[in-house]
């Protein structure tokens, strides 16, 4: 099995990076691929309750329907704790299926052979 970490570094500020990191995402996910999308710098937000709830980018489902699937799907979604604790963002504030790592969770994931892509 394949296993892949996307970079989603984007939110509100650019709806279409934002997007198509869960669209690939869920295309991995929907092949029963492991996939992770590791939310870092701004992207931090997604992860946090209705903060999707507005973000779309025409052309495309919106963001929070895109990422339910990639969770629904078994897609990851992990939030950069360094990137989250100076924004102010806790485990309590997350959506299901998003958790808080650290940048050696990351490290570790991607020596195990993942591969990369970012958006």
């Amino acid at each position: 099995m394949a296993k892949l970490m996307i970079n989603c570094t984007h939110g509100r500020d650019d709806p279409e990076r934002a997007t198509l990191s869960f669209v690939v995402g869920n295309v991995a996910a929907s092949a029963d691929q492991e996939v992770v999308v590791l939310l870092t710098i701004d992207g931090v937000w997604n992860a946090t309750r209705g903060y999707a709830d507005n973000v779309a980018k025409e052309g495309f489902q919106p963001l929070k329907d895109v990422m339910k699937s990639f969770v629904d799907n078994g897609g990851q979604i992990w939030v950069c704790g360094a990137c989250a604790k100076p924004r102010g963002i806790n485990d309590t504030q997350l959506i299901q299926g998003a958790r808080i790592v650290t940048a050696a969770n990351a490290v570790e994931y991607l020596s195990s052979g993942a591969s990369s892509l970012s958006f």
